[in-house]
């Protein structure tokens, strides 16, 4: 179905729908739920970039060694915020992102580019900077905490961009073992959400439901709280608080038994 779209270019793209201020609206769907969705569609057309219409994502996010940022999402607080180094695998470009909230649910993302996915280095005044600005708390040492990969599909409608995100793995980051010599973190732990889909509807702050929003909704789907960062901590780190999630992370784990049972629990072993 997605072959049948017509293409929309990256320019197209951003200039129609940067969105960096907006309502973001999340849901986790089967494949069958989404071949569902994708059948009723509205007229919409497809991200595509030489030719390729799913990309690479590896998103690095950043918190406090007492994880603050997971705290104040887990405790719903309104000044939450979140960073994070975001790389197209596919182009190699690389961006350092800062996700806060403003007023009635919206996100507002600020971010710039980076060269390095593993390290804040010089984007830590950036980044001080744009939390003062939005009145989150300071953030004086962030370190790497968790990754998240996957692969994107990008739909534009005339009232909202649209993303798919497929194969989606959780990698739980910790300092870098010794005996590795390495500048980088290790990953002491993965969790994957298996075969499903999540879809995520980002419109312009104040627009209301999308159309997509209202074919989710009139087939009986609801918003899930899923976080690609708070949700995947509450999966690999299960002692923390997760209020807002856990009737999401008991979901996967009926969804996807073999990976609840095998890989949400599996150590990840040292050569």
């Amino acid at each position: 179905m997605i072959d049948a779209l017509a293409p929309v270019t990256l320019d197209e793209l951003n200039e129609a729908a940067a969105l960096q201020t907006r309502r973001d609206r999340k849901y986790v769907l089967t494949p069958d739920e989404l071949d569902d969705l994708l059948a009723a569609l509205p007229p919409a057309r497809v991200l595509e970039i030489d030719g390729s219409r799913t990309f690479a994502y590896d998103s690095t996010y950043f918190d406090t060694p007492e994880l603050d940022a997971y705290r104040l999402a887990a405790t719903r607080r309104r000044r939450r915020f979140k960073v994070r180094t975001r790389t197209y695998v596919d182009t190699g470009s690389c961006f350092v992102e800062v996700k806060t909230r403003a007023g009635r649910g919206t996100t507002v993302k600020e971010r710039q580019p980076h060269d390095d996915a593993d390290h804040l280095g010089l984007a830590r005044a950036f980044v001080a900077d744009r939390l003062a600005d939005a009145g989150a708390p300071s953030a004086p040492v962030l370190t790497p905490t968790l990754r998240s990969r996957y692969h994107r599909t990008t739909l534009l409608l005339d009232d909202a961009r649209v993303t798919l995100d497929i194969g989606l793995v959780w990698d739980l980051l910790g300092p870098p073992d010794a005996s590795h010599h390495g500048t980088g973190s290790d990953v002491r732990r993965s969790a994957t959400i298996g075969d499903l889909v999540v879809v995520e509807t980002k419109t312009a702050a104040g627009s209301g439901p999308s159309s997509v929003d209202r074919l989710l909704w009139r087939a009986g789907h609801r918003p899930d709280r899923i976080s690609k960062y708070a949700t995947g901590l509450a999966v690999l780190e299960p002692g923390l608080p997760d209020a807002p999630w856990r009737r999401l992370v008991r979901r996967l784990a009926v969804s996807t038994p073999t990976t609840a049972r095998h890989i949400l629990t599996s150590e990840r072993t040292s050569a």
